[in-house]
């Protein structure tokens, strides 16, 4: 998958010391579509996450944005991270509607910033009357409604969620899909999708990429990958998925 435009990884290598977390990765994110990246624990997905946020350092290879590098200071940052642990993420000592608007754009004035976190609120399907709420008196999964949010909030061009729902209840899981579902169709999000998770990778992205030991060893249309896997460790994944068989090893028509 080739494009000018969106969240480019190209042959990007992460080291900590001699460890080789990254190992020249490629990888683009359009405009407007939701790329799912799948691995096991370790498999280098998250480190590719954080390094395209400036929390990990790129050894080799570059990171851009429509052709540009990222930036990764300042207040303006078009590329916003949600991460697993939608509490650690948030400021306890930080009323809600208080932690959405710090990551507003500058110049709007007190009234205007009100009204944009009522409307976030409301496009995360939380009570905006619920801005004054500490993130302690909120469930977990409302607290990933923040987290998300807050991401919102900062108007990026792509949004990065890592493991967003690994440490939610199963129960809450479906509603905060369908939720990254229906933003990514309203707001037309351009979103990297990470989870250890085929279903989950399988119900929101178009495009799946799969990752092991830092590299990854396939990519595709997220219908053709997850139903005629080329790689074996795409399909030791599928079989892990509970309630799914991995297909057999396709046979090739010379």
């Amino acid at each position: 998958m080739t494009t000018e435009g969106g969240l480019r990884f190209e042959d990007v290598t992460v080291r900590y010391g001699a460890t080789t977390a990254v190992d020249g990765v490629s990888l683009t994110v359009p405009p407007g579509q939701v790329v799912g990246l799948v691995g096991e624990s370790g498999s280098g997905k998250s480190t590719l996450a954080r390094a395209a946020v400036g929390l990990a350092p790129v050894c080799a290879g570059r990171i851009t944005l429509d052709g540009r590098p990222v930036p990764t200071r300042g207040r303006r940052r078009p590329l916003q991270m949600v991460f697993q642990d939608p509490y650690s993420s948030l400021d306890p000592r930080m009323r809600i509607g208080d932690s959405i608007a710090e990551a507003l754009p500058p110049g709007r004035s007190r009234a205007e910033r009100r009204a944009e976190v009522e409307r976030l609120l409301e496009l995360v399907h939380l009570d905006p009357g619920r801005a004054a709420v500490l993130p302690a008196l909120l469930s977990g999964g409302q607290r990933q409604r923040v987290a998300l949010a807050r991401a919102l909030a900062a108007d990026p061009q792509v949004v990065i969620a890592d493991e967003i729902t690994s440490a939610l209840d199963v129960s809450i899981q479906g509603a905060v899909l369908n939720l990254v579902r229906e933003l990514q169709r309203e707001l037309g999000l351009s979103l990297l999708f990470i989870s250890h998770n085929l279903a989950v990778v399988r119900y929101v992205a178009s495009h799946v990429a799969v990752m092991h030991d830092g590299a990854i060893v396939e990519e595709g249309p997220a219908h053709r990958v997850l139903t005629d896997p080329c790689h074996d460790y795409t399909r030791e994944l599928l079989a892990a998925v509970p309630g799914s068989t991995a297909p057999d090893r396709p046979r090739r028509t010379p």
